[in-house]
């Protein structure tokens, strides 16, 4: 039976993917900061809500959805089943001990790996990206974006379940000891480290309100140009793109 504390973690963690997934203008510029390292057969992990597959498909990139949830599994094979460039939805834990067994016909398949906002869920996040690296073929690449700077970690990261923040240093350290070659860093989303401090640190609210996304996404032309003036060098998540 689930506990509490992840029932709870679920219900926030849904409420934020549903308003996170109608501000298109910040998916679609996610998704822009990292489509020029993607290429060849794809493999997403912890697929959620599909915010972000649904422009891979769009621009139909050769992909497979995955998540940890099985309801999650379900409601993007309604979306996005009829999609011909999609090549299958599966229920994947990163750290699942049986992991290579379970998913044994995927491995050294794919030519790029990615993953947003997720692995600062894994408490374990060596083999998260361990396993990550098995589902690569020789030369593929993994792309990492997680939440930056321990010293924001707030009461949204709790809410959300989040086990810590990081920056590129330690991104990449942990890439390093997979036997990654790093070919890209960056942070991204320079702006967003203003709300996010004001809302969760000096307000303290437990869910990332909705109107402040709604008015993000309104302003997100702006916050691209402020990204590019400061070169990327600070913002609100961390990007690494590793070469296996």
């Amino acid at each position: 039976m689930q506990k509490p504390e992840f029932q709870e973690f679920d219900a926030v963690g849904e409420e934020t993917l549903e308003a996170i997934g109608k501000a298109d203008r910040f998916n679609n510029w996610m998704y822009q900061s990292i489509k020029p390292w993607c290429n060849g057969r794809i493999l997403e992990i912890g697929s959620g809500a599909g915010n972000i597959s649904k422009y891979f498909l769009n621009d139909n990139f050769k992909i497979r959805l995955t998540d940890i949830r099985e309801n999650y599994c379900e409601k993007l094979s309604e979306k996005f089943g009829d999609y011909p460039n999609l090549s299958g939805i599966e229920k994947m834990n990163l750290v699942d001990p049986d992991f290579e067994k379970k998913h044994k016909e995927l491995l050294c398949s794919f030519d790029t790996v990615f993953a947003l906002n997720v692995i600062e869920h894994i408490e374990d996040d060596f083999m998260a990206i361990q396993n990550c690296r098995k589902l690569l073929k020789e030369g593929g690449r993994l792309i990492i974006l997680v939440p930056a700077y321990q010293s924001l970690f707030n009461i949204f990261d709790v809410g959300l379940g989040h086990h810590r923040r990081y920056n590129k240093s330690s991104l990449s350290n942990l890439f390093h000891k997979n036997n990654f070659r790093v070919i890209h860093s960056q942070y991204f989303n320079f702006a967003g480290l203003f709300g996010w401090f004001f809302s969760g640190t000096i307000l303290k609210k437990k869910i990332i309100p909705t109107g402040q996304v709604k008015i993000f996404n309104t302003l997100v032309p702006i916050f691209k140009i402020a990204d590019k003036i400061i070169f990327r060098r600070i913002g609100l998540s961390t990007i690494i793109v590793g070469k296996k």
